[in-house]
């Protein structure tokens, strides 16, 4: 069969999925309510179902009084019994598989349970319904006249105790369906091989002879790993390599710093950039616009949805809320409850409503990553944005960052600290951190009262990383590649004061 007749016999496949997903879209509330239903329904019999007796709950109202919110910490013991084989603590089905993910405030990993159902239903089924997005929205993709580069994980499997371990990506690539196998480059061999640097010279070497249409990975491990690409071809850019490369499917963390170099690399008015929202706990929302980085919230794929206002957030009035009373423009801390036996789930992301008719989404950060020592209430979000314009408007391009807080000492205002990886460089530092700091104002009132007079906070300390600090922390804790992210925001020196040692190190 030929490769175009191939390409529109997948395209027509893929494309009948539109009407299904129009059923979430017109009647989001009775679709999610009839969800929760059926997750409880399921695990009625299981010890958690028995113990909130979830065969008698009869409403929403019912669940948010009965079941507590909870964090990994609440829920590990669960989680460990489940790893050493037990069966139908959480979840009816047995789970056989845990992504590892990085560690939560006790350092220690996280193991995520993932069940058959939520492969199938949530995982699977939303990377399908991307691809539908996807190809609705341009007529002329030719997706599968040639083969998804695709940069998983750095980390193999485990057996353990007849369950298994790993990074979710290497969970995914190992159960993934023959039709999606078959159009992904590099082979499963290279992809879970566990040695990032050695996978990344072994992709480029494997992938060269493929006729590459789209690519898919975390934005900074892309980047790398295409930089590698033309390095070794000694190109100007992919297009010269690949020319049929029409889409980039991306996530984990935001895109916007790494605009300017990917346009640089691949130098289209035509190529799309289509955002993803997924994670260990399960694929939550993409994007669904050609033009517009807002994500469509996925409702009927296994997950019920919950949010607690951030102004509420782990305070003794803490709010919870369902879906049908989000407001737009607020920000929310994420609740989940999952086909793979997470109950009331606090994810530890944050969201912000663009639109409630269908409902839409921007990520805007992490619970846990901002600053608020001086009630400045810095986000991911702002960080950013003021980071975007101020490169927009200096000409610069960044690789990462880190912040962290200068505390107040004696009669000495406190600060934000900032060590940047530029890989175009202001050329006028000084200017840079007026700027930076005139953004961050504008974008943030709380930050901006704080900054007045400098009534509490000095202005921003930037340094200037030497090339491949971020890299070389990220080697040195065996954060390589996948789903591992570099520490933005924090409320500690930590992370800030161990790149500073490192940076003198380079």
């Amino acid at each position: 069969m030929s490769i175009p007749i191939v390409n529109s016999i997948a395209s027509w496949f893929l494309k009948k999925r539109i009407h299904q997903m129009e059923l979430f879209i017109k009647y989001p509330h009775e679709v999610q309510n009839e969800l929760l239903h059926q997750l409880l329904d399921k695990a009625k019999d299981t010890e958690i179902g028995k113990q909130y007796d979830f065969a008698s709950i009869k409403s929403y109202q019912d669940f948010n009084q009965r079941l507590p919110v909870q964090s990994y910490e609440d829920v590990e013991p669960q989680i460990e019994r489940a790893r050493r084989g037990e069966n139908n603590i959480f979840w009816p089905t047995p789970i056989k598989w845990f992504a590892k993910s990085s560690g939560t405030t006790n350092a220690k990993s996280k193991f995520i349970p993932v069940s058959n159902e939520s492969l199938e239903d949530c995982h699977y089924a939303a990377g399908k319904d991307l691809l539908c997005l996807y190809l609705n929205n341009n007529d002329n993709a030719k997706l599968f006249t040639g083969k998804n580069l695709r940069l998983g994980g750095s980390k193999e499997l485990y057996k353990e105790n007849g369950t298994v371990f790993g990074d979710l990506s290497a969970i995914l690539i190992d159960n993934m369906p023959f039709w999606a196998t078959y159009s992904s480059t590099p082979g499963n061999e290279i992809s879970l091989m566990s040695n990032f640097e050695e996978k990344i010279q072994a992709i480029v070497k494997e992938t060269l002879k493929e006729n590459v249409t789209s690519i898919a990975g975390v934005p900074s491990w892309m980047l790398v790993l295409l930089n590698k690409v033309i390095t070794e071809t000694g190109h100007e850019n992919l297009l010269e390599i690949w020319p049929d490369l029409e889409v980039y499917f991306h996530g984990g963390v935001n895109f916007e710093p790494y605009a300017k170099q990917y346009k640089k690399i691949i130098p289209s008015e035509k190529f799309r950039y289509y955002e993803i929202y997924n994670a260990s706990e399960g694929f939550f929302a993409v994007q669904d616009q050609n033009n517009s980085s807002e994500l469509l919230l996925l409702l009927d794929y296994g997950i019920f949805y919950e949010f607690i206002p951030m102004d509420t957030y782990d305070r003794p009035q803490e709010k919870i809320i369902p879906l049908n009373e989000v407001e737009i423009g607020k920000n929310y801390a994420l609740i989940i409850t999952t086909n793979a036996g997470l109950w009331r789930y606090k994810i530890g992301d944050t969201v912000r409503f663009t639109n409630t008719s269908p409902y839409r989404i921007k990520i805007t950060g992490r619970t846990k990553h901002h600053i608020n020592v001086f009630g400045e209430e810095l986000i991911i979000e702002n960080a950013e944005n003021a980071l975007k314009n101020t490169c927009n408007e200096l000409a610069c391009e960044i690789i990462d960052y880190t912040v962290a807080p200068i505390f107040m000492e004696g009669k000495e205002k406190g600060a934000h600290e900032w060590i940047i990886e530029f890989k175009k460089s202001p050329t006028d530092p000084l200017k840079f951190t007026q700027c930076l700091d005139t953004h961050l104002q504008k974008l943030n009132s709380d930050y901006e009262a704080k900054r007045y007079n400098n009534s509490t906070l000095n202005s921003p300390k930037i340094h200037q990383a030497k090339e491949g600090l971020f890299y070389a922390w990220s080697k040195k804790h065996e954060k390589l590649g996948g789903q591992h992210k570099i520490p933005r925001l924090s409320n500690k020196r930590d992370y800030l004061e161990e790149l500073l040692a490192i940076n003198q190190t380079l």
